[in-house]
C-alpha cells in the first residue's frame, strides 16, 4: 500500500506559477507510474501529467508546453511544476499512482487561477 499527500496548491494570478508536491509514503522506485490529475467543478477528472519508470512522461493537450512533470527519488515525491496558469486551470489537483495493479489516489489540492 502507499499513502499519496499532495501540497503547493493555491490561489495565483493568470500567467503565474505553482509547484505541486505529491509525498508517498514509501519508496517511490517500486511504482511503475505515477501522475497529476484534475477535475475542475462540473467536469470528469482528466490527466494532467504522468511519468512511467521514471522516464515516459505524458501530458494531456491543454497543458503540454507549460506544465512539467518530475520527481524526487530520494524525498520520494514527485513534482507537477505548473508555468503560465490560465483560469481554465483552475481545479482540484489529484496525485496517483498505480502500485501492484492497484490504483492509489491522494486526497487533492485546490488550484485557483484568477484573471
Amino acid at each position: 500500500q502507499v499513502q499519496l499527500v499532495e501540497s503547493g496548491g493555491g490561489l495565483v494570478q493568470a500567467g503565474g506559477s505553482l509547484r505541486l508536491s505529491c509525498a508517498a509514503s514509501r519508496s517511490i522506485f517500486s511504482i511503475n507510474v505515477m501522475g497529476w490529475y484534475r477535475q475542475a467543478p462540473g467536469k470528469q477528472r482528466e490527466l494532467v501529467a504522468s511519468m512511467a519508470y521514471g522516464t515516459t512522461t505524458n501530458y494531456g493537450d491543454s497543458v503540454k508546453g507549460r506544465f512539467t512533470i518530475s520527481r524526487d527519488m530520494a524525498k520520494n515525491t514527485v513534482y507537477l511544476q505548473m508555468n503560465s496558469l490560465k483560469p481554465e486551470d483552475t481545479a482540484v489537483y489529484f496525485c496517483s499512482c498505480r502500485l501492484e495493479d492497484k490504483i492509489y489516489w491522494g486526497q487533492g489540492t485546490q488550484v485557483t487561477v484568477s484573471s
